[in-house]
């Protein structure tokens, strides 16, 4: 069922007895206040303790001028509350889909290319190397091939003992979702993706 609100009730948020208006793709909604009869699940208490970082996030995120012109720029073309879109992009975390080892054989010089992408852009990419013991080989930052292409070279600084047995990982500050691969027997590999 389809109502017009009166114009007093257009910009209204909040609660009103057993009715909560809340505004959704730039007009107000109504729906009726939720019941809760169940303690919290531990994934719900979970998910609820994400949500509060989350809330967190979107309010030093907005706190900074720079990073809040950016969001509000981004909210407007989505016709979405500037502040959801800092907790859906807290969410969302940064994602590596390649990592490219065909030209890395351990040796100074020689790259590694790692493809990344977010929403609002991948601001940094940090590499590190370390032995199957975890030991740190070295570690730097990857440099954008071209502004906002979402690919990142990083170039070895340290030769590696080709005896050693290697995993690839890479992670985002935000989230912990990560990328498994083999990398030429040599160490392990860890990424950490930067962004808003």
């Amino acid at each position: 069922m389809k109502v017009k609100l009166n114009p007093m009730f257009e910009q209204v948020s909040g609660q009103l007895g057993e009715l909560v208006f809340r505004e959704m793709r730039g007009k107000t909604v109504a729906s009726r206040k939720p019941t809760v009869t169940a303690e919290p699940s531990a994934d719900q208490t979970a998910h609820r303790e994400r949500f509060k970082q989350a809330a967190a996030y979107g309010k030093s995120a907005l706190a900074d001028a720079e990073t809040r012109a950016i969001y509000e720029e981004y909210a407007d073309t989505k016709n979405m509350p500037v502040f959801a879109l800092t907790v859906a992009d807290f969410f969302s975390a940064p994602v590596i889909d390649n990592v490219d080892l065909s030209t890395y054989d351990g040796q100074v010089g020689e790259p590694i290319t790692i493809l990344a992408r977010d929403e609002f852009g991948v601001m940094n990419v940090r590499v590190a190397l370390s032995d199957q013991s975890g030991n740190p080989i070295e570690s730097g930052d990857a440099v954008e091939v071209v502004a906002s292409s979402g690919r990142w070279v990083y170039t070895a600084t340290v030769s590696v003992n080709h005896d050693n047995t290697v995993n690839v990982s890479g992670d985002s500050h935000r989230s912990s979702g990560w990328h498994n691969r083999l990398l030429n027997q040599q160490g392990f590999l860890s990424l950490s993706l930067g962004s808003l």
